[in-house]
């Protein structure tokens, strides 16, 4: 191939790679926005979006078209171009990552537990409002999502943390502050009584889970038939 085509070819590719390179950055934010773990560091959600998103193959489409520009190369801005957008691209993309997970935050979790839920028939309702009394009682650590089990027997709600945080030694103060009394602390799992209500917390990888409900009423559901194969700690906080 003449000088001039090969130099023609090289800067069409290394506009090709650029535009893949942002369109790349784009959709692994739009990823991380929806998918991405808010207790994770930008290192850590860029390396999940590129192993288990779609981030990996933009990588892997820019790689190919900014080394053919660089095969094609006849000019060192070329080739340094050529290196530089698959770069930048990573760059962007850590970038990127923190503004993603923080929007996440903002529009998927809240800063506290909610356990009322408009058209809960009784006497869920009833239990529901009673459980709601119970966390707004207390001061609460991390992030919460709106999924849990609510109704007659407690109302459990999982939260993430978005930093290292001592769950149970948060509680432990909030709960001494509330009046509260600890009737259990195994290290484990935390219990706690006050006028005939009971409140629980258990931590869990990248977060935990707490619940409200009466003294009569078994932690977590635990013991309840309909619980009996249920996890404490939910696979997805």
């Amino acid at each position: 191939m003449p000088v001039t085509g090969r130099a023609v070819s090289a800067t069409v590719l290394l506009f090709i790679g650029a535009g893949l390179a942002l369109l790349a950055v784009l959709v692994h934010y739009e990823f991380m926005r929806i998918y991405g773990d808010v207790t994770g560091t930008a290192f850590e959600g860029l390396t999940w979006g590129l192993t288990a998103g779609p981030s990996g193959l933009g990588l892997s489409l820019v790689a190919v078209v900014t080394i053919s520009a660089f095969m094609l190369s006849t000019r060192r801005w070329m080739r340094l171009t050529a290196v530089a957008i698959p770069v930048l691209m990573l760059a962007g993309m850590f970038a990127v990552t923190p503004s993603a997970l923080g929007q996440r935050l903002e529009t998927q979790y809240v800063s506290s537990p909610q356990c009322v839920i408009e058209g809960t028939q009784e006497p869920m309702a009833s239990a529901d409002r009673e459980a709601q009394q119970v966390f707004d009682s207390i001061s609460h650590i991390g992030h919460f999502s709106g999924g849990g089990i609510g109704g007659v027997g407690g109302c459990t709600r999982g939260f993430k943390l978005s930093g290292d945080a001592d769950v149970l030694e948060h509680y432990r103060g909030a709960l001494a502050a509330a009046g509260w009394e600890v009737v259990e602390d195994d290290g484990r799992q935390l219990r706690a009584h006050l006028n005939g209500r009971a409140f629980a917390v258990m931590p869990c990888p990248g977060g935990g889970v707490i619940w409200a409900g009466s003294e009569d009423d078994s932690s977590f559901g635990q013991g309840r038939p309909e619980f009996a194969n249920t996890e404490i700690c939910p696979h997805d906080l």
